[in-house]
């Protein structure tokens, strides 16, 4: 039956725009694919293939390839000569690894799915993949993911449910076009603050993680959706945490001094900070009171606020208060604190 319809494929030679060999029991995947130049769709799901043929290289006009549900173990090498290529299905294989350079020519890529592989890491290049708006991971075995991936400026999806992610990259704020993500049944911790700056984010999924609370921020997301069950999420007033007096070293005074200086433009400090890199690097790590919105170092005490969900978002059921963490920077500003705020932890 395969070799008809190929015998068929090949009759039309450039003409031939679509060969489909979906579930033909193939082993290997045909070299005569080479005789079809003009070629733009290829399917050949649900077979038993375990390489790609160096012949495939000479598809330049490919723009959809779907190989999933086969025997492959690693994104294939020939993969960056298919420039024309924007769709590419590498699902249910046993894929553990990308070969060397196979991002540099998918310039043009707009979906990539490797859900149901073996993938452990994500190399960095796949920052090389500029045109990627949908990115699909699901059911692998990833720890972690580059923080290369938060550079793929265009990408508007990304799934990676069933993994075992710990976190996710600060940099994620780089995904302005981001719309979708999905992180459900990971051992997700805690969400980056970064993660807030993404305006266009509309679904959010973190279901089955093991996240308490959302950073700062978290509640002025334009979210439509957003699911979070099966988290040990602060539920309950927690207990009360209150240090009664304050002890800063002079680490710590220095710090609050230049840092809330250079917030009022200092031009003295601003012009010597640029002679002191280790200060530099110090002040980098400041953070804002919650409450009186100056700079600090070190956390003094950490809180949790509750607020309600939009009544836009369409959320987990029986979620009726979202814990959002909040850093402060002092006993007098603890004291000032709004009723739904809640000290939690002393640093």
């Amino acid at each position: 039956m395969a070799e008809r319809l190929l015998i068929r494929a090949l009759k039309g030679g450039k003409s031939t725009k679509i060969v489909t060999l979906n579930g033909k029991n193939m082993t290997k995947m045909p070299s005569m694919l080479e005789k079809l130049p003009g070629l733009k769709t290829l399917d050949l799901q649900n077979n038993r293939i375990p390489k790609v043929c160096p012949e495939i290289s000479t598809l330049t006009q490919l723009t959809a390839l779907n190989l999933g549900n086969n025997l492959l173990e690693e994104v294939p090498e020939e993969m960056k000569y298919l420039t024309s290529l924007k769709k590419l299905h590498l699902f249910g294989n046993k894929i553990h690894r990308f070969a060397s350079g196979v991002c540099d020519g998918l310039q043009n890529l707009i979906l990539l799915n490797l859900n149901k592989n073996q993938l452990t890491w994500i190399p960095q290049e796949i920052s090389r993949l500029k045109s990627l708006t949908y990115l699909s991971i699901n059911h692998n075995q990833l720890a972690s993911i580059p923080r290369e991936l938060c550079f793929l400026e265009n990408l508007s999806e990304l799934q990676l449910n069933y993994n075992q992610l710990i976190c996710i990259p600060k940099e994620i704020n780089f995904l302005k076009k981001l719309q979708k993500l999905l992180l459900v049944r990971n051992n997700i911790e805690s969400l980056p603050e970064g993660l807030c700056d993404l305006f266009n984010l509309r679904i959010l999924d973190i279901a089955g993680n093991v996240i308490q609370m959302f950073p700062p921020g978290f509640q002025d997301l334009k979210l439509r959706e957003f699911y979070c069950e099966g988290n040990p999420l602060f539920l309950k007033q927690p207990v009360n945490a209150v240090k009664h007096e304050d002890i800063w070293s002079l680490q710590e005074i220095t710090s609050r001094f230049i840092m809330n200086q250079l917030a009022e433009k200092n031009p003295f400090l601003m012009q010597a900070i640029e002679w002191y890199p280790q200060v530099r690097n110090i002040i980098s790590q400041g953070r804002k009171c919650a409450i009186c919105g100056k700079s600090f170092l070190t956390i003094w005490l950490e809180c949790v606020e509750f607020f309600p969900p939009s009544k836009n978002w369409k959320i987990s059921r029986n979620l009726q208060l979202v814990p959002l963490r909040i850093l402060i920077c002092s006993y007098k500003c603890f004291n000032q604190r709004n009723p739904n705020l809640f000290g939690i932890a002393q640093v």
